[in-house]
């Protein structure tokens, strides 16, 4: 085991859950945010555990609906055109691995990370008796019209032959029967019963009451500013309030990870995609399954304290403001499908930057350039669903032990 002090940077999911595989090996874990513990996307996404999420978001087919998608009001995805090299870089990319093969290899790395991690979560919360209200129930695929519920089965044939990843159909009266929270008349869903969720903001708290029981040491409101280096290691992180000696040092810091792309050695390829969600308590006709209505992009999670609406996907840079139109997409949308979509009072109103990488898969490697930094970043949508593979793997790689995963695919330089 290791006593090295290690720092890491983001006190995000995945930052947690390096934090938390790293102390276990031993480690002396100093974790460090420039804001609050937990309180940046992590804090108020939908909440799913989702190894159904296995195919990347650049697909065959995908360019021309999302073009023409922007042209309509109501778009549930949008992208703010302006001078920004970096972003007419990453669409490009992102429009380049639109083909199949580019799609099933990225895919691969996708799918291991979201199956260790599905795993994984089951022990941990288990283990640490985490009350994050995780529930094994599945993520329910929800369609308005017939030949869109119909062109599914070709999606699910796909990851069924590939990736062993099931999901079951409910045409008509039977998707009515399996959730009666759902209007009739609707095309039918799809239940991936493999997936859970979890209350996010919940697991948080959980994560900080495990990590602070293990010595993992939490300093809020602590900004790295760059390293002190000594030839090709870091020995330091110079922060706001002051310096701190380490042996390690992980970033770990989501879709603000390209501002530290100079101390880290390469370029970081990670835009800011902006998602929304709105907390209220639960309606009187409370769907049972979390759900994705898919036509409208809208995530629908029940929880036995809540209930939330989320999603959209904007490209606007780190725009920090709440558009209330993106609200009302998601209010809209959800009134399409269900008897109660949504109630008063509302609870909160939330945006997190999603750190979105052109092939979807994240970055989880040692820095080029500082051999003692590291870097796991670039989840994408799905920074809870695999931050603890995501962890797991940190720490492998930090103590030089066999990675359980292939970590070339989440290399920082691997071709996108």
């Amino acid at each position: 085991m290791s006593t090295r002090r290690t720092i890491i940077i983001g006190g995000g999911v995945v930052g947690a859950a390096s934090a938390y595989y790293l102390a276990q090996s031993g480690r002396d874990v100093v974790l460090i945010d420039k804001a609050e513990f937990g309180a940046a996307c992590s804090h108020a996404n939908c909440g799913y555990v989702s190894p159904s999420h296995v195919l990347p978001l650049a697909q065959p087919g995908v360019l021309l609906p999302s073009l023409l998608s922007m042209l309509k009001r109501n778009s549930p995805f949008s992208i703010r055109f302006r001078f920004s090299p970096a972003l007419w870089s990453w669409l490009t990319r992102f429009a380049l691995r639109c083909r199949s093969g580019p799609m099933l290899k990225s895919a691969a790395g996708i799918h291991a990370l979201l199956q260790s991690s599905r795993q994984l979560y089951s022990q941990i919360i288990a283990d640490e008796q985490m009350d994050c209200e995780f529930e094994e129930r599945g993520l329910l695929f929800v369609y308005k019209d017939r030949h869109e519920f119909d062109d599914f089965a070709h999606v699910n044939e796909l990851v069924s032959r590939e990736f062993q990843v099931f999901a079951a159909p409910y045409a008509g009266e039977a998707l009515n029967e399996l959730e009666p929270a759902l209007k009739p008349g609707l095309a039918g869903g799809w239940l991936f019963g493999g997936d859970a969720h979890l209350r996010p903001d919940r697991l948080m708290t959980a994560w900080r009451q495990v990590l602070e029981r293990m010595g993992v040491e939490i300093r809020e409101h602590c900004e790295f500013r760059q390293f002190v280096k000594s030839g090709k290691s870091a020995t330091a992180a110079e922060t706001s309030t002051g310096t701190i000696d380490g042996e390690d040092f992980l970033i770990a810091a989501g879709a603000w990870t390209p501002f530290l792309q100079e101390q880290i050695g390469c370029k970081i390829p990670i835009q800011p995609g902006k998602g929304y969600s709105i907390t209220m308590p639960r309606p009187e006709i409370c769907p049972q399954y979390p759900m994705l209505l898919e036509q409208h992009r809208v995530g629908v999670t029940p929880w036995e304290s809540g209930y939330r609406l989320g999603s959209t996907m904007e490209f606007a840079g780190y725009d920090n403001s709440v558009h209330e139109k993106r609200l009302s997409l998601l209010k809209q949308g959800a009134e399409l499908y269900l008897k109660n979509p949504h109630v008063q009072p509302i609870v909160e109103k939330w945006y997190g930057w999603r750190p979105m990488t052109p092939d979807s898969t994240p970055f989880i490697d040692r820095s080029p350039r500082l051999g003692n930094v590291y870097v796991a970043a670039g989840h994408n949508m799905l920074g809870l669903s695999m931050s603890p593979g995501t962890g797991k793997l940190v720490a492998e790689l930090m103590n030089n032990e066999t990675p359980h995963l292939d970590a070339e695919r989440y290399s920082l330089t691997r071709k996108i």
